[in-house]
């Protein structure tokens, strides 16, 4: 059998991935075998008050302590998060808050969620953690026919939407098969919940106080590559990010090219070398909701660059950038038919 072999190398913000997928013996055709990114942090952000230096998981854990100081409510429960979690994301809050309001469960995700849509149901503000995402499909049954469909089939009577749940998600130099998956894409089918993914330190903290501030169940996927490689300067305070907006984070006029999460920082990199190399004009987009996504200001940075190129780290197949590629491929040529009947009515 052909082996998957990651091995991550760090040095200062600079994270080095070499993938090693298959022999040549294997490989039909020649494939790409070693892949990097450099994070780009924000500029300090001033609207929220003062800042502090923080890495991905410390922007996570201080908006879950932010929540859980304002709302009595709140609760925060998961495989080991009372100890501080595989990645430290809730490490103190038990000490600081109470075992009745951070607390083990077992290992099991379908109960996680199911309790955690118990407690959402009940009136309080629920946030569980699954260890990392590649595990989130044992709730997938409590997810899809149960959290997001809960106000729909009571006829708004109930619902579930202060429940949040958090995963760690991506490729990570040493997950292998069962630790580095993008499942983001298996819920984009589902309406009724929302999917979260931030690229950095200040995106995540205000994106998930923002999911947690919602009236819908959200789900929030969390970069593992990114938890101590994404430094920031992030507000100390508690801000929100609207979400189902992207953000254009570099204007360009000859190619959109699209991604959220780690593959915003390739993306940038990859607009950096083409006005270098080939003096092209790149438009940067980061998607940050992949449900419901943000459909007009793509369609809108399309129609004025003409072209796009949409990467993630999911499976090609099926995954999220289809259903992108192909609502701006029926926007685009309905606003092309419109210009052309314009044109055309013009010089009759």
């Amino acid at each position: 059998m052909a082996a998957l072999r990651v091995v991550e190398a760090l040095g200062g913000n600079r994270a080095v991935r070499h993938v090693l997928r298959w022999s040549l013996a294997c490989a039909p055709v020649p494939r790409r075998t070693a892949a990097h990114f450099t994070f780009q942090p924000d500029p300090e952000p001033t609207e929220y008050g003062p800042t502090q230096k923080m890495n991905l998981f410390q922007a996570v854990h201080s908006a879950m302590d932010n929540t859980l100081a304002k709302d009595p409510t709140a609760v925060i429960f998961g495989e080991d998060v009372a100890f501080g979690g595989v990645f430290r994301c809730t490490v103190g809050l038990r000490d600081k808050y109470g075992k009745d309001r951070v607390f083990n469960t077992p290992l099991c995700e379908q109960g996680i969620v199911g309790f955690g849509i118990g407690v959402a149901v009940a009136g309080a503000t629920s946030i569980a953690e699954i260890q990392f995402a590649d595990y989130i499909f044992p709730a997938f049954d409590q997810i899809v026919n149960e959290a997001a469909k809960y106000r729909y089939r009571s006829g708004d009577l109930f619902n579930c939407g202060s429940l949040t749940i958090r995963a760690p998600w991506g490729c990570v130099g040493h997950g292998a098969l069962y630790h580095s998956q993008s499942p983001e894409a298996f819920f984009g089918h589902c309406a009724g919940v929302k999917v979260v993914i931030p690229r950095s330190p200040i995106q995540a903290k205000g994106l998930l106080l923002s999911c947690i501030e919602d009236q819908n169940p959200c789900i929030f996927f969390e970069p593992k590559i990114l938890y101590r490689a994404a430094v920031e300067q992030v507000p100390v305070e508690p801000y929100q990010i609207p979400l189902s907006q992207a953000e254009i984070l570099q204007e360009g006029s000859d190619v959109t090219l699209l991604s959220w999460g780690t593959q915003v920082h390739v993306i940038r990199e990859v607009a950096d070398m083409a006005q270098e190399k080939l003096g092209l004009s790149c438009e940067v987009i980061d998607l940050r909701t992949i449900l419901p996504w943000d459909i007009e200001t793509i369609c809108k940075s399309v129609t004025k660059t003409g072209r796009l190129l949409i990467s993630h780290e999911a499976p090609v197949t099926g995954g999220f950038a289809s259903e992108i590629s192909s609502t701006v491929q029926v926007r685009a040529s309905r606003r092309a038919d419109k210009k052309n009947y314009s044109m055309h009515n013009r010089f009759r």
